[in-house]
């Protein structure tokens, strides 16, 4: 069900042991939310990680540390992370808004997949899913071991889904993420994304 474009990094990731603008964002939206004390340096320290653990826990999202799309949408307010053009790890164009994305940002715990688009009109695709319904946006194809189908999930960029496909390809932390489109399905194309199991 994947289609064959390049891989691509995540948005953003800040973890222990990074630096830069990204790094520096998230402090400063920690900074201004109370979670971290200081001038926001621009690398990622034990002071940095614990602030975002914190800010985690305030939330009801998994404390790991590592600010990630999920983690940063719940940071931002809603917002996806645009970069900085001169950054090393260019981050991929945002996705398109979609009015199926819900206005409340859902709590949950986050997990880091690694996703592909695909769509109905994909060469060799059926137009239903596994679970016999259409496949449209607001699906994920899922390895049922991992995300069990009916779940549901929020992708930043994206909007409110549900686990109601599979693919011989798709296993363990991996997605496929639908689109009304062959043409958005591609936009997409594969990336590393944090995503928010809902339930």
């Amino acid at each position: 069900m994947c289609c064959t474009v390049a891989p691509a990094a995540a948005s953003i990731l800040v973890k222990e042991g990074s630096s830069g603008e990204a790094v520096r964002h998230v402090q400063e939206l920690l900074i201004e939310q109370g979670f971290l004390e200081g001038e926001a340096d621009g690398d990622c320290g034990p002071l940095t990680v614990a602030a975002i653990k914190k800010f985690q826990q305030s939330r009801g999202l998994t404390e790991d540390g590592v600010c990630g799309d999920g983690t940063y949408y719940y940071l931002s307010d809603g917002k996806t992370y645009e970069g900085a053009a001169d950054e090393v790890e260019r981050p991929r164009k945002k996705a398109k808004a979609s009015h199926h994305e819900a206005a409340a940002i859902p709590s949950g715990r986050a997990m880091y997949v690694s996703a592909s688009g695909y769509s109905a009109y994909d060469p060799g695709n059926s137009k239903h899913t596994a679970s016999g319904t259409l496949v449209r946006h607001g699906v994920i194809a899922v390895d049922p071991n991992v995300i069990p189908l009916g779940t549901h999930v929020f992708i930043p960029g994206y909007g409110d889904a549900v686990a109601e496909d599979i693919g011989g390809s798709i296993h363990g932390q991996r997605i496929d993420v639908a689109f009304d489109t062959h043409e958005e399905a591609l936009a997409f194309g594969r990336r590393d994304l944090e995503i928010i199991i809902v339930d």
